[in-house]
């Protein structure tokens, strides 16, 4: 019987902490009320410039800093007909595997152009390992107002260093002209 006063005090705390407030979250119901951290490192994020043009220069820096080994880039040349970015390259192929990816930011440390960032979105989970690498288009930056989709010709009289200086505030009529022609000689030919 020794035992007993030890079965009571165990029984004891049982039944006190059944009378307390609960301090679990709840996440799936209450979202926002707890946002992340301004510093938090979530998914990844292919920034564009003012008129649409992608920062990517395909230099593959990012591939090279990540320790995990979770990012392909494959670069590709510019041409007059498709320009996709300023410079003389831009990212044909890029790939993130977020399973694989330890969100260390050391491919955002590394990038020159500051074309990839992280955002504060967290919920990558999903049923499928495929779904969880994540290609160019689900990384591309939304359109925002006053920009057209690449690939198009850059800022009438400006060179590739004004676009990392911020010189370019939005896409000209030239440029949106000249993706409505695009778009409506690919529907004609539809």
């Amino acid at each position: 019987m020794p035992q007993l006063p030890q079965v009571v005090r165990a029984f004891w705390v049982t039944f006190s902490a059944m009378f307390q407030p609960a301090t679990t979250e709840s996440y799936p119901e209450e979202k926002d009320k707890f946002p992340p951290k301004p510093r938090f490192h979530g998914r990844h994020q292919l920034n564009r410039h003012a008129d649409g043009l992608e920062k990517c220069v395909g230099c593959e820096l990012c591939a090279w800093a990540c320790p995990a080994d979770a990012i392909l880039v494959e670069g590709a040349d510019n041409t007059d007909e498709e320009r996709f970015s300023p410079g003389e390259r831009y990212g044909r192929v890029y790939q993130i595997n977020y399973l694989r990816c330890i969100f260390c930011g050391l491919c955002i440390e590394a990038c020159p152009t500051r074309a990839l960032t992280m955002t504060n979105e967290f919920e990558l989970a999903d049923q499928t390992r495929e779904s969880l690498i994540y290609e160019k288009q689900d990384l591309l930056a939304p359109m925002m107002p006053g920009m057209v989709e690449a690939p198009h010709s850059m800022v009438e009289g400006m060179v590739e260093r004004d676009y990392y200086l911020g010189k370019i505030s939005r896409a000209t009529d030239a440029q949106i002209a000249e993706v409505a022609q695009r778009l409506s000689a690919t529907e004609g030919a539809q």
